[in-house]
């Protein structure tokens, strides 16, 4: 580690330094452990992963008399570290909530190991299990070690989703959002509204969807993020559902239609996930609901995918421009608007599947 990268660790976490985390890493396990052994135990190879602004992921083993355990921290940023914020709409207590139950109906998820209290010191946030696996989409589509597991993995996706959409509404936490019917329209205009309509063609997108008819659509958990990048997979196939902020109600489809964008293939010619094909992801899909979503329900649910990022596109763009964030990483991501409303008006046009 770099001295820049110790400096940067220092500022974000919202402890003094590196040592102090693993010093309250290493009281806030010992107290969920309730064991004498775990006084014992010690932080070993904490090291930050990834985030930025929204969140951080933190890597550690929780190392003592039996072996060492994998885990990770993820939690909000040190300048963010009150028990009331949210990243997206859920706290991050919801959102160990809604992985603990997702994991008790067969999903495939890490295991919660302890949710952030004010006495741990550590903000907002939880510690769950390191699963084994990659995540990094380029690999699961080149590396010739992962042939095997893409041959599955639409299937198993479709199965998870099946999973992830019969969960009883009744268990989820209190604030999901809801974002079914008219609502997920209102929210869209004015998101455009706020960016006076800077892009004709998202606009065009939003009027197409809201104007087109649909069955009348179920309201389901449904992921919001599910996607080659969020998830979690080994020789074997799917290991894990990772990043689920943005989940909420709505119509389960949509999860369906999500995975399909062009956005999420990276450049193959798979149209599921970059890896798999529709009837696999529909196969699994059925075997699990005894639904079967028909090629007219994922297009438009993939119009929406692609209004969705376009809009992510637009607001990073305008962050940039207006100097609210004028990171690189910012650019970058706006700079694509224009690949979204491309991917948008072949859809809209049947021209692409």
């Amino acid at each position: 580690m770099t001295g820049s990268d110790r400096l940067m660790q220092k500022e974000l976490t919202g402890v003094s330094n590196v040592e102090s985390m693993a010093d309250c890493l290493r009281a806030a396990l010992s107290g969920a452990d309730q064991t004498a052994l775990a006084n014992s135990a010690s932080i070993e190879g904490l090291e930050r992963l990834s985030g930025g602004a929204n969140m951080e992921t933190w890597s550690f083993d929780w190392v003592g008399p039996a072996g060492a355990e994998p885990l990770i921290l993820r939690r909000l940023p040190g300048q963010a570290c009150d028990f009331e914020g949210a990243v997206g709409e859920l706290t991050l207590k919801d959102e160990a909530t809604l992985i603990a139950v997702a994991g008790r109906y067969g999903v495939p998820v890490p295991v919660v190991r302890l949710v952030l209290c004010p006495e741990h010191t550590l903000g907002q946030g939880y510690i769950m299990s390191r699963e084994r696996g990659e995540a990094l989409p380029f690999r699961l589509l080149a590396d010739e070690c992962y042939r095997e597991a893409r041959e599955r993995l639409a299937f198993q996706c479709g199965q998870t989703l099946g999973r992830i959409h019969k969960i009883p509404l009744e268990l989820l936490p209190i604030g999901l959002a809801d974002h079914s019917g008219m609502l997920l329209f209102q929210r869209a205009q004015e998101l455009l509204d706020t960016h006076e309509n800077l892009s004709p063609v998202l606009q065009l997108g939003l009027n197409w969807l809201r104007d087109k008819p649909r069955r009348g659509p179920q309201r389901t958990l449904v992921h919001g993020d599910f996607r080659n990048g969020n998830l979690l997979v080994d020789e074997g196939g799917l290991v894990a559902v990772l990043d689920w902020e943005l989940a909420h109600l709505g119509d389960p489809i949509q999860d369906l239609g999500y995975i399909c964008a062009n956005v999420w293939r990276f450049g193959s010619p798979k149209p599921v996930g970059g890896f798999g094909d529709y009837a696999d992801l529909l196969a699994g899909y059925e075997s699990v609901t005894g639904i079967a979503p028909t090629m007219a329900d994922i297009h438009y649910w993939q119009v929406h995918a692609a209004l969705s990022w376009g809009m992510v596109c637009l607001r990073m763009l305008e962050m940039y421009r207006n100097g609210e964030d004028p990171s690189l990483e910012r650019a970058a991501v706006g700079r694509r608007l224009s690949e979204a409303e491309i991917d948008l008006l072949l859809l809209i046009e049947g021209e692409s599947d």
